[in-house]
Parts: C-alpha cells; structure tokens; sequence
C-alpha cells in the first residue's frame, strides 16, 4: 500500500520498538474483511479504526503486546496476499482515476466536437473502466 505513517514507539519487554502504520490497510480491510479471521478482523479494527494503541488493545482483550502485533503482522499479511490475488483495490482506485479523467474533460470541455476526436477520449476511457469492473 501506498500510504505509510509512522506512528507510535511501543516499549515491549525487548525495549523500545517501532511500528509503522500504513494507513492503506484500512482500505483494504473494508473490502477485504470478511475474509480475515475474527481475531484479526477485530484487531485490526481496533488497530487502525479506533486507533489504539498496542498496549490498549492487549489490555482491552487480555492478551500481550507481542500477541497483537503478531496477529496485525500476520493479518497484513493475508490482506497484501488477497490484494495481490484479487486485486479489488487496485481496480477501484484505478476506477476512481478514470472518473476524475473524465470530470475534468467535461469541465474542461475536452469532449467537444472538434476536439480530440469528439466522443472517442471518454469512449475509451468508459471503455477500460467497464474492462476493470
């Protein structure tokens, strides 16, 4: 995913170690959620839509630190995996580039008759976004 932040210092029992949060998951945990376990489901909800902390989410559920992000490594994991076989994220963000594409022609008036050929630009492009779908 495209969109890393780098949030928190987490103090462990290792000492002090640093977790990256890619907001880009949350994306793909909308679309994809259902096919995560519950406990991964669940604490990636916790994790990144109620934006707890490591140390929250293991008091909240009883379970260490290490336990929860192991379970949000392993969940990331599976979610670039069904990402990578499916692709749905891609294919929706590419989408949303084509519609802006065109909004912008028919601000622009790059549609006229005359210009580029008329019709054909938003044709074509019409055309790939019903390929992606």
């Amino acid at each position: 995913m495209d969109i890393a932040v780098k949030s928190r210092r987490f103090t462990g029992s290792e000492g002090v170690q640093e977790m990256s949060k890619d907001l880009g998951y949350t994306i793909l945990l909308d679309i994809y959620a259902p096919l995560l376990t519950g406990k991964q489901r669940d604490t990636l909800d916790l994790y990144y839509n109620d934006d707890l902390s490591l140390g929250e989410i293991a008091e909240n559920t009883g379970v260490t630190r290490q336990a929860v992000m192991n379970c949000i490594q392993s969940a990331e994991q599976r979610l670039d995996e069904l990402e990578r076989l499916m692709g749905i994220a891609a294919k929706n963000r590419r989408i949303e580039e084509l519609l802006d594409e065109i909004d912008g022609m028919a601000l622009t008036g790059e549609n006229s008759p005359g210009i580029y050929g008329g019709g054909y630009m938003i044709s074509g492009i019409t055309q790939e976004i019903r390929d992606l779908l």
